[in-house]
C-alpha cells in the first residue's frame, strides 16, 4: 500500500486556511516523445494547502485539450514513487498528469499529529479541493492506488463537479482481514532498521511519521467499521477497478463491491498473477486499460501501445 514494498495509508486531517495563491513552478525537464511527436515538460511547484503545502509534479504537454489526469499515491508512496509512469500515462492519454505529495509525505510539510479514522474523507473535502483551485482546475480524471484509490472514489463522490472518471488500482473499499494482516506483517518487517530505510529513502525524517500514520490508523479498533459503501452510491463518472488476484493488502472483493455500488458506468479488471502494484507490475495493461476508458468515454484520446489511437466521442 506504498512504495516500498509493503506499503499503506496515512493522510490528514484540516485547518481552516484555504491556498489563494497560484502554484509556484519550476521547470524540471523539457522531454519529447518521436513515438507521439509531441513533449512533455515537467514541472514541479508547491502549493498552499490547510496546514502547511503540499509538493506537485505537472507531466505538461502542450498542445493537449484533454482534462488533467490527477494521480493519488498509497500509504507510503509520493510523486517520486510513480517513476515512469506518470509520463508514460501522459504520452498514452494525450493528457496532462498531475502528482502530488500529501501533507506529511515526501516534499510536503510535514506534520506531527496522527491523522484521523476519516482521513480519507479529509483528502476529499480539505487536501484536493485547494490543490485543485490553486492548479485553476475544472474538469479532471483520477488515478488512486490502494488508499489513493479509495480517496479518489471520496472526491468523486464528495467533490463531484468536473470529475470525469476514476480508475482504481489495488483500492480498499472495506476493512478486510486480508489488509490488516498484510499491514502486520509490514509492521514487522520495517522494525528492522534495514528496511525502516526504504521508507526513509522517500520521506526522510517524516518516515515515521509516514508509517505510523498507516499501521497504527489501519489497525485501530476505531477504524475496524471503515467502508467507503456511504461514498460509493454518490459516484456518477465512470469507473474502472483495476485489481490484482494476487494482492497481498485484500482481495478482488473490493474491486467487485466497488463496481457493484457506483451510480455511473463501471468497469472490473482483475489481472491475474499481479500483486499491489499494478502500474509497476503490468505498467503496459494498466496504460491501455485506462486509456480505453477514457477514450470509449470521450474523456481523452488514446495512443495504444500497439499504434492505433483512438478518439473519444
Amino acid at each position: 500500500m506504498g512504495g516500498a514494498r509493503p506499503r499503506a495509508p496515512a493522510r490528514g486531517p484540516a485547518t481552516h486556511r484555504w491556498a489563494t495563491a497560484r502554484p509556484r513552478w519550476r521547470v524540471l525537464a523539457l522531454r519529447s516523445s518521436t513515438a507521439l511527436s509531441m513533449s512533455t515538460e515537467v514541472l514541479d511547484s508547491h502549493v498552499d494547502v490547510p496546514g502547511g503545502s503540499i509538493f506537485a509534479r505537472r507531466w505538461r504537454l502542450g498542445h493537449s485539450d484533454c482534462p488533467p489526469i490527477i494521480l493519488l499515491h498509497d500509504s507510503l508512496g509520493s510523486v517520486e514513487q510513480w517513476r515512469a509512469f506518470p509520463e508514460a500515462l501522459a504520452e498514452a492519454t494525450t493528457s496532462d498528469v498531475i502528482a502530488y505529495d500529501r501533507l506529511g509525505f515526501g516534499r510536503s510539510t510535514r506534520r506531527t499529529e496522527r491523522p484521523s479514522v476519516d482521513f480519507i474523507r479529509e483528502e476529499a473535502l480539505a487536501f484536493f479541493p485547494a490543490m485543485k483551485r490553486a492548479f485553476g482546475i475544472t474538469r479532471f480524471s483520477l488515478f488512486g492506488h490502494s488508499v489513493g484509490g479509495a480517496m479518489a472514489l471520496s472526491i468523486a463522490a464528495l467533490q463531484s463537479e468536473g470529475c470525469e472518471a476514476v480508475i482504481t488500482e489495488a483500492a480498499q473499499a472495506f476493512v478486510e482481514p486480508r489488509t490488516l494482516s498484510g499491514i502486520r506483517a509490514a509492521r514487522t518487517q520495517f522494525a528492522d532498521p534495514e528496511q525502516f530505510e526504504k521508507v526513509a529513502k522517500w520521506h526522510g525524517e517524516k518516515a515515521r511519521w509516514v508509517l505510523d500514520a498507516w499501521t497504527e490508523v489501519w489497525l485501530s479498533p476505531d477504524f475496524a467499521s471503515w467502508s467507503l459503501d456511504e461514498q460509493l452510491g454518490k459516484v456518477r463518472c465512470p469507473v474502472l477497478a483495476i485489481h490484482g488476484d494476487l494482492d497481498e493488502y485484500g482481495s478482488v472483493e473490493f474491486a467487485h463491491r466497488i463496481t457493484s455500488k457506483v451510480n455511473g458506468p463501471s468497469e472490473v479488471a482483475i489481472l491475474s498473477g499481479c500483486g499491489h502494484v499494478p502500474h509497476r507490475e503490468r505498467r503496459d495493461e494498466v496504460l491501455r486499460l485506462t486509456g480505453s476508458l477514457l477514450a470509449r468515454h470521450a474523456v481523452t484520446r488514446f495512443s495504444d501501445p500497439r499504434g492505433a489511437m483512438m478518439h473519444g466521442a
